[in-house]
Protein backbone atom coordinates (compact mmCIF):
# COMPACT_ATOMS: atom_id res chain seq x y z
CA UNK A 1 0.00 0.00 0.00
CA UNK A 2 1.19 3.37 -0.60
CA UNK A 3 0.30 6.60 1.07
CA UNK A 4 -0.81 8.09 -2.13
CA UNK A 5 -4.12 5.08 -2.01
CA UNK A 6 -4.86 5.38 1.42
CA UNK A 7 -7.99 7.71 2.64
CA UNK A 8 -5.85 9.94 4.68
CA UNK A 9 -4.02 11.22 1.47
CA UNK A 10 -7.13 11.66 -0.55
CA UNK A 11 -8.68 13.59 1.97
CA UNK A 12 -6.22 15.86 2.06
CA UNK A 13 -5.71 16.24 -1.57
CA UNK A 14 -9.26 17.07 -1.36
CA UNK A 15 -8.95 19.64 0.97
CA UNK A 16 -5.96 21.33 -1.25
CA UNK A 17 -8.40 21.55 -3.85
CA UNK A 18 -10.82 23.60 -1.58
CA UNK A 19 -7.70 25.76 0.08
CA UNK A 20 -5.64 26.16 -2.78
CA UNK A 21 -6.56 29.69 -3.63
CA UNK A 22 -7.37 31.12 -0.41
CA UNK A 23 -6.24 34.95 -0.19
CA UNK A 24 -3.52 35.15 2.84
CA UNK A 25 -4.23 38.85 3.19
CA UNK A 26 -8.01 37.83 3.83
CA UNK A 27 -6.79 34.86 5.96
CA UNK A 28 -4.91 37.48 7.83
CA UNK A 29 -7.63 39.95 8.08
CA UNK A 30 -10.18 36.51 9.07
CA UNK A 31 -7.70 35.59 11.82
CA UNK A 32 -5.45 38.09 13.84
CA UNK A 33 -4.26 35.34 15.80
CA UNK A 34 -2.76 33.06 12.67
CA UNK A 35 0.77 34.28 13.20
CA UNK A 36 0.65 32.69 16.97
CA UNK A 37 -1.17 29.33 15.71
CA UNK A 38 0.76 28.89 12.86
CA UNK A 39 4.40 29.54 13.91
CA UNK A 40 6.74 28.17 16.27
CA UNK A 41 9.69 29.53 18.37
CA UNK A 42 12.71 28.00 19.87
CA UNK A 43 14.91 30.02 21.26
CA UNK A 44 16.04 32.73 18.41
CA UNK A 45 15.04 29.89 15.75
CA UNK A 46 11.53 31.47 14.19
CA UNK A 47 9.49 28.98 12.05
CA UNK A 48 7.01 30.86 10.55
CA UNK A 49 4.13 28.94 8.25
CA UNK A 50 1.20 31.52 8.92
CA UNK A 51 1.49 32.40 5.36
CA UNK A 52 1.29 28.73 3.30
CA UNK A 53 -2.32 28.14 2.60
CA UNK A 54 -3.23 26.12 5.14
CA UNK A 55 -5.83 25.84 8.00
CA UNK A 56 -6.48 23.96 11.39
CA UNK A 57 -8.24 21.19 9.13
CA UNK A 58 -4.94 20.93 7.26
CA UNK A 59 -2.46 20.37 10.12
CA UNK A 60 -5.39 17.73 11.46
CA UNK A 61 -5.28 16.04 8.24
CA UNK A 62 -1.88 16.08 7.88
CA UNK A 63 -1.40 14.34 11.68
CA UNK A 64 -4.04 11.81 10.52
CA UNK A 65 -1.65 11.51 7.37
CA UNK A 66 0.98 10.73 9.61
CA UNK A 67 -0.56 8.61 12.30
CA UNK A 68 -2.06 6.60 9.15
CA UNK A 69 1.58 5.98 7.81
CA UNK A 70 2.88 5.32 11.12
CA UNK A 71 5.27 8.39 10.80
CA UNK A 72 6.19 7.47 14.11
CA UNK A 73 7.62 4.25 13.63
CA UNK A 74 9.44 5.08 10.87
CA UNK A 75 11.22 8.15 12.53
CA UNK A 76 12.11 5.44 15.29
CA UNK A 77 13.48 3.22 12.43
CA UNK A 78 15.51 5.59 11.00
CA UNK A 79 17.41 6.93 14.54
CA UNK A 80 17.96 3.21 15.66
CA UNK A 81 19.84 2.62 12.01
CA UNK A 82 17.85 -0.02 10.77
CA UNK A 83 17.36 -0.53 6.94
CA UNK A 84 14.26 1.50 5.53
CA UNK A 85 16.07 2.22 2.69
CA UNK A 86 14.66 -0.36 0.86
CA UNK A 87 15.49 0.60 -2.43
CA UNK A 88 19.06 0.18 -1.72
CA UNK A 89 18.78 -2.27 0.93
CA UNK A 90 20.25 0.14 3.45
CA UNK A 91 19.82 2.23 7.03
CA UNK A 92 19.10 5.87 5.75
CA UNK A 93 22.05 7.78 7.65
CA UNK A 94 20.82 11.51 7.51
CA UNK A 95 20.85 11.63 10.98
CA UNK A 96 24.92 10.38 11.34
CA UNK A 97 25.32 12.97 8.53
CA UNK A 98 24.03 15.93 10.35
CA UNK A 99 25.93 14.52 14.01
CA UNK A 100 27.89 17.18 15.30
CA UNK A 101 27.68 16.26 19.17
CA UNK A 102 29.99 12.90 17.07
CA UNK A 103 27.47 10.87 19.43
CA UNK A 104 27.18 7.05 18.32
CA UNK A 105 24.77 6.13 15.61
CA UNK A 106 24.56 2.09 15.46
CA UNK A 107 23.50 0.02 12.39
CA UNK A 108 23.66 -3.73 12.88
CA UNK A 109 25.02 -3.04 16.20
CA UNK A 110 28.61 -1.34 14.95
CA UNK A 111 29.13 3.11 15.24
CA UNK A 112 29.24 4.22 12.15
CA UNK A 113 30.46 7.68 13.31
CA UNK A 114 34.00 6.80 12.87
CA UNK A 115 33.13 6.14 8.93
CA UNK A 116 31.05 8.93 8.33
CA UNK A 117 33.60 11.68 9.89
CA UNK A 118 36.54 9.70 8.09
CA UNK A 119 34.28 10.61 4.55
CA UNK A 120 33.31 13.94 5.78
CA UNK A 121 36.98 14.69 6.63
CA UNK A 122 38.33 13.66 2.96
CA UNK A 123 35.50 16.24 1.76
CA UNK A 124 36.49 18.93 3.69
CA UNK A 125 40.48 18.24 2.55
CA UNK A 126 38.75 17.93 -1.28
CA UNK A 127 37.05 21.71 -0.44
CA UNK A 128 39.91 23.15 1.03
CA UNK A 129 42.19 22.07 -1.96
CA UNK A 130 39.75 23.06 -4.43
CA UNK A 131 38.82 26.68 -2.81
CA UNK A 132 42.57 27.25 -2.37
CA UNK A 133 43.89 26.48 -5.66
CA UNK A 134 45.94 23.30 -5.12
CA UNK A 135 43.83 20.72 -6.82
CA UNK A 136 43.34 21.84 -10.65
CA UNK A 137 41.13 20.63 -13.27
CA UNK A 138 41.94 18.16 -16.22
CA UNK A 139 43.69 21.02 -17.98
CA UNK A 140 46.12 22.28 -14.94
CA UNK A 141 43.68 25.56 -14.52
CA UNK A 142 42.16 26.20 -11.15
CA UNK A 143 38.60 24.90 -10.49
CA UNK A 144 36.00 27.87 -10.66
CA UNK A 145 32.92 26.28 -11.60
CA UNK A 146 31.16 23.40 -9.81
CA UNK A 147 28.45 20.99 -11.15
CA UNK A 148 26.46 19.91 -8.65
CA UNK A 149 24.18 16.69 -9.42
CA UNK A 150 21.80 15.35 -7.01
CA UNK A 151 18.90 14.61 -4.80
CA UNK A 152 18.27 14.59 -1.15
CA UNK A 153 21.04 13.76 1.11
CA UNK A 154 23.37 13.47 -1.72
CA UNK A 155 23.51 17.01 -1.86
CA UNK A 156 25.00 17.73 1.61
CA UNK A 157 28.44 17.27 0.13
CA UNK A 158 28.99 18.89 -2.07
CA UNK A 159 27.14 21.63 -0.47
Amino acid sequence: MTPLNIAEWQSLDRHYSDIKYLSMREQFVLDSGRFERFSLRSGELLLDYSKNRITQETIDKLLALAQAVDMQSWIERMFSGEQINHTEGRAVLHTALRNRANTPVMVDGQDVMPQVNAVLDKMAAFCEQVHTGKWLGFSGKKITDIVNIGIGGSDLGPA
